[in-house]
């Protein structure tokens, strides 16, 4: 329930995919950002005589102008389908994909032409970065290594089907839980955090193309022990999406020291025990830094992994100049 002295709002759960579709369409723009295109047409994939599936819709990020992207999509609701369900669709969009970057690539560039606004958008991005035209973006995004990446929009995210999504992919899945309520007038609210709202959040003084480095509060017992210790970090939370990006791993000691005091080359990450969190192991022992304080601004304290860069972090007098 959500409440306050005036009214209340009652769960409204969705009856239908549909449902949920709709109200991703209501609420894409806080969703996605300005930066992101949805495309919700249906268009089934697949190479003739192999696995065909037919995606949700599509998804164009062009937040990073180094690494633009392409998510496939998938609306599912939790109490419809079985988790095996959901992670077997995902895995045929996946092989559907592979087997038809030409004909993505025609879909994609189909579904832009009819809407002016967002070809617009991926000619001007496509111009700034030096691709020859949309075109051409779309086939630099689609056909090089390692382009497919999954969005998983639901209402509902249990443990188990979050574990399973790192578990079992090599490529990136990234998720979010979109639930509705609705008050006596019939008026409607939705819950979500917005898609990689943690990497939004800290390319306030880093570009999202220069991230290298999650940062991560320890308390002293956990920094001496492991961080020190083990040469690793674990049971941390991590977009899969960022997993590429993450070549260092810097450590805030929190109060009384709060600041950034060490930092580490990440040489490997991976599941943590059977768990929806990652374990980073180090290259070698973690390298002494100068401080970088908390400073004035409290706010910056991390209370969970941040993302920044090593640049950043290293040349920083405080941690105002690193979020």
């Amino acid at each position: 329930m959500l409440w306050n002295q005036n009214e209340k709002y009652e769960l409204y759960p969705y009856e239908k995919e549909a449902e949920l579709e709709d109200a991703v369409l209501e609420v894409k723009e806080a969703l996605f950002g300005n930066s992101r295109i949805y495309l919700d047409d249906k268009k089934k994939i697949g190479a003739k005589g192999g696995t065909n599936n037919l995606p949700d819709g599509y998804l164009i990020d062009l937040t990073n102008d180094q690494d633009p992207k392409i998510f496939v999509v998938e609306n599912d609701l939790a109490s419809h389908q079985h988790l095996k369900h959901i992670a077997v669709q995902i895995l045929e969009f996946s092989l559907s994909f592979d087997s038809s970057k030409v004909k993505v690539k025609n879909i994609i560039k189909g579904m832009l032409q009819k809407r002016p606004e967002a070809w617009k958008q991926c000619q001007d991005f496509a111009l700034k970065n030096k691709y020859e035209n949309v075109d051409f973006l779309l086939e630099s995004i689609i056909h090089k290594k390692d382009s497919f990446n999954a969005l998983l929009i639901i209402d509902e995210l249990g443990e188990e089907l979050e574990t399973v999504l790192i578990s079992r992919f090599k490529f990136p899945v990234e998720v979010i839980t979109l639930k509705r309520f609705k008050n006596t007038k019939g008026e409607l609210l939705y819950e979500f955090e917005p898609l990689l709202h943690e990497v939004t959040e800290d390319t306030e003084k880093v570009n999202i193309s220069e991230i290298d480095t999650i940062v991560v509060p320890a308390r002293e017992d956990g920094f001496n022990d492991t961080f020190l210790g083990e040469n690793c970090w674990y049971a941390i939370r991590l977009n899969s999406s960022m997993i590429p990006k993450i070549k260092y791993v810097a450590a805030y000691q929190v109060a009384p020291i709060s600041a950034i005091t060490h930092i580490a080359e990440v040489k490997s990450i991976e599941q943590w025990k059977d768990t929806n969190k990652y374990i980073l192991y180090f290259t070698e022992p973690a390298e002494k830094i100068k401080k970088v304080p908390l400073g004035n601004a409290k706010n910056k304290a991390p209370q969970s992994p941040r993302y920044s860069s090593k640049e950043k972090i290293l040349n920083a007098g405080t941690m105002d100049n690193v979020f």
